[in-house]
């Protein structure tokens, strides 16, 4: 992992542990209510948070033992996925959402460098370099904390992600969420302020973000042949 790849690693850090922070703070009835995506629930969009980190995960260990895999059986898959993680209790899609995390954190920083060079595909997109991974979490993060509707805006993102280049679609999906409104009074009353839990890069995350499941966890995907690409949802 070069010098780059261990800054974007650790924004996806705090970045996780700004997530997990808010998120624990939700309501059980208010992780049913819309998110600011149309047609999920916030837990819709926590449950395909803990998805995109599995799915990413997937296609690491992929490129770290030289065989192509899938991060999803299928696009079908994964939305079905999606749905049953919605359904979970909040204490169970916490754990969840905090153990995949951890599990594809764990990966990263275990990738030999020249797995970072293995060319990965995201379900049909056009295949890209393992190591771009590593800004689409962080994209998935900072934009999905904001379509909670529970604090969090563009407003809080850190200058560096705010600023920094992205290809498409990625940038107009940050650009998508400029277009927010600031969270209502309501909204910023409703939700308990947890204060940021201490953490220090290259330091164990706190409990709050180490989850308490396996994080050798097996994967809702399979190994293709040889010659195929990874590929992973949105």
């Amino acid at each position: 992992m070069d010098a780059a790849q261990r800054e974007l690693s650790d924004q996806i850090d705090h970045a996780t542990q700004r997530l997990l922070d808010d998120a624990r703070t939700i309501p059980e009835a208010e992780l049913q209510a819309p998110s600011l995506l149309l047609g999920w629930t916030r837990a819709h969009v926590l449950a395909h948070l803990a998805r995109d980190a599995d799915g990413m995960r997937n296609l690491l260990i992929g490129a770290r033992s030289g065989q192509d895999r899938v991060a999803y059986a299928s696009a079908q898959a994964r939305e079905a996925d999606i749905e049953r993680g919605a359904a979970m209790r909040a204490t169970d899609l916490m754990t969840d959402l905090a153990d995949s995390a951890m599990a594809l954190r764990t990966i990263v920083k275990q990738l030999p460098d020249e797995a970072w060079q293995v060319w990965v595909r995201v379900l049909d997109s056009a295949p890209f370099p393992a190591a771009e991974l590593l800004t689409r979490r962080l994209v998935e993060v900072e934009l999905h904390h904001c379509d909670l509707a529970a604090r969090y805006s563009p407003a809080d993102w850190p200058a560096a992600f705010a600023a920094m280049e992205l290809a498409e679609p990625m940038r107009s999906q940050r650009q998508d969420r400029l277009r927010y409104p600031p969270p209502s009074a309501a909204a910023m009353s409703r939700f308990a302020v947890r204060p940021p839990a201490p953490w220090k890069p290259g330091q164990r995350l706190p409990g709050s973000w180490l989850g308490t499941g396996d994080h050798s966890r097996a994967l809702p995907a399979r190994t293709v042949s040889s010659g195929a690409a990874s590929r992973q949802g949105r």
